[in-house]
């Protein structure tokens, strides 16, 4: 059973940019810079024809490319933060895409996400972090900001059961503005689903 969700990339130059925030948190599990990614549907555990029909069903999504922009860095978890986080200003077009996803995947027969939709790039699992060294941190580095990039495709990826932040691979790629789908596959090799 694969454990789906969709999202979108970030960018490698944006991504490097990010990567140059790790360290300096004593605690903090940094995640790779190849797992960055704006989540747009956690979907969970799916049985192979389901993820299919889903499949199918994202392929059917027609939308135009918009421009989305990295912003402020902070920490997810209230009082007891366990995350780092770079929040993600995409605007209105970044919205429909996820309540769309949302949608399809309901229509499937998928209960709805109870979470309320927040776009960020997670950057670092906390856990027995202190709340001292998270300000700390939080104050050197949160007022971070990149240059706007264009969302031009969204992907449906796959992870393995691990501890936070991957490995995930891309079983099939939604481009933006066109019907139709490419899919991540070495020649000769069909996507997983």
């Amino acid at each position: 059973m694969p454990r789906l969700f969709t999202a979108l990339e970030i960018p490698r130059p944006v991504a490097l940019q990010l990567s140059m925030l790790r360290g300096g948190l004593p605690g903090a599990r940094w995640i790779d810079v190849e797992n960055y990614h704006v989540t747009l549907r956690f979907i969970g555990d799916i049985d192979g024809r389901t993820a299919v029909e889903i499949d199918h069903a994202l392929s059917r999504v027609s939308r135009p490319p918009f421009q989305l922009r990295i912003g402020a860095i902070g920490a997810l978890g209230g009082n007891k933060p366990h995350s780092l986080y770079a929040a993600v200003e995409g605007g209105r077009e970044l919205h429909e895409l996820q309540a769309e996803h949302e949608r399809i995947l309901q229509r499937i027969g998928l209960k709805a996400d109870p979470k309320r939709f927040v776009p960020h790039v997670t950057l670092a699992r906390l856990r027995a972090v202190r709340d001292s060294d998270i300000a700390a941190w939080l104050s050197l580095r949160g007022h971070f900001s990149s240059p706007a990039f264009v969302a031009e495709r969204f992907v449906l990826y796959s992870s393995r059961e691990s501890v936070g932040g991957g490995p995930y691979v891309a079983e099939a790629v939604y481009p933006l503005a066109r019907a139709g789908r490419d899919r991540f596959a070495e020649p000769g090799r069909q996507a997983a689903l």
